[in-house]
């Protein structure tokens, strides 16, 4: 039986060439078809950088950029601006970076202080106390204030998007120590260090002496001092894994986390420290003090999860004191370069 329909069939193909061959025809055209329709949908989908020549970013789409941009490069010649298209829905990001139902911690703290508008505060917390203590769930509107590029592309705040490499000159030793200065980073020999791990790992040397201060305060703390942990003093100076809802459960972790590296010296928690970062979040993607608050690269495949800090407010204040260190070194307008993040479905005016 089957070999008599394998004879009627082949019968058939020999009678009918035209019908066949047509019949391939348009099976091979839907296939092609379906193939250009998954490629033009994986592509539409898929995050891009494009460099900003000044003519290629769609204003309807993208309202309230261009003219920021092209003032901060009218102001600056030899900075550079990369777009970076995030594929991302603006309200989808911001839903994802508030605080639900469900989650242990929020992604997005803010400091439990009077200087902040109430209608900040996280309305499922309201004022519940995470962190050491201090610190209040942010709410969607102090998020969006926080995000939303446009309020970061102006000459105070622009170095949230500083692409964080080392750029030969741009970054001097007499900027690390203006910046170091009255702080326990003080010093000829540790400025240079920083200057050349930096150097060696291809990393903005200003954005790590401002990263130490951010996290460790002028004056340091006891992870930066050495604190005792399983019987050896362990060092921690960008505290890494410092994650808790009180003071010692944060000491601990980030404790016993130097411990499992090895880190009994400080030098030893200042290399590791930047090889951490450089391998978990540079190398990642997240390779400006934005993208390593906020975590909008796909590249890992994951999204919101890998942020460094929960400090809403830390890639502000961050990048403050990365312009103080560029302007003590009169290298402000180096060829620095700045990734601009793009959100489709962006409001027509700036977050307020």
């Amino acid at each position: 039986m089957n070999r008599n329909k394998y004879k009627n069939l082949i019968k058939i193909i020999k009678n009918n060439p035209r019908k066949i061959k047509m019949l391939c025809g348009i099976i091979a055209i839907i296939i092609f078809a379906i193939f250009l329709i998954i490629l033009f949908t994986t592509e539409d989908k898929a995050q891009k950088y494009v460099e900003y020549t000044g003519e290629n970013l769609n204003e309807e789409k993208y309202p309230g950029y261009k003219e920021l941009i092209d003032k901060l490069k009218e102001n600056h010649p030899n900075w550079t601006f990369t777009l970076f298209y995030t594929k991302l829905d603006w309200d989808e990001v911001i839903a994802n970076e508030g605080h639900v139902d469900g989650r242990k911690y929020p992604l997005n703290l803010i400091p439990d202080s009077d200087d902040y508008p109430e209608d900040w505060k996280c309305p499922i917390d309201g004022d519940k106390k995470f962190d050491n203590g201090t610190w209040l769930c942010a709410s969607d509107k102090a998020i969006e204030h926080q995000m939303d590029p446009r309020n970061i592309l102006n000459d105070e705040n622009i170095f949230q998007f500083e692409e964080l490499k080392y750029v030969e000159d741009a970054q001097t030793a007499q900027g690390v120590k203006a910046i170091t200065e009255d702080s326990f980073l003080a010093g000829d020999s540790i400025a240079e260090a920083l200057i050349q791990s930096g150097k060696n790992a291809n990393i903005d040397p200003y954005f790590i002496a401002s990263r130490l201060i951010q996290e460790q305060g002028r004056d340091g703390t006891v992870l930066s001092k050495g604190y005792e942990y399983d019987g050896t003093v362990v060092y921690n100076p960008f505290n890494i894994k410092a994650t808790g809802n009180s003071k010692d459960e944060i000491l601990e972790n980030a404790a016993e986390y130097a411990y499992s590296q090895g880190w009994d010296t400080l030098e030893k928690g200042l290399l590791g420290g930047v090889e951490f970062v450089k391998e978990d979040y540079i190398n990642q993607g997240q390779n400006t003090l934005y993208l390593q608050k906020f975590d909008i690269v796909k590249q890992d495949e994951e999204l919101y999860a890998n942020q460094y800090m929960q400090n809403l407010l830390a890639p502000e204040s961050e990048a403050k004191n990365m312009l103080k260190i560029y302007e003590a070194s009169d290298t402000v307008d180096s060829k620095l370069n700045f990734i601009i993040p793009l959100y489709e479905n962006m409001p027509e005016e700036n977050c307020p």
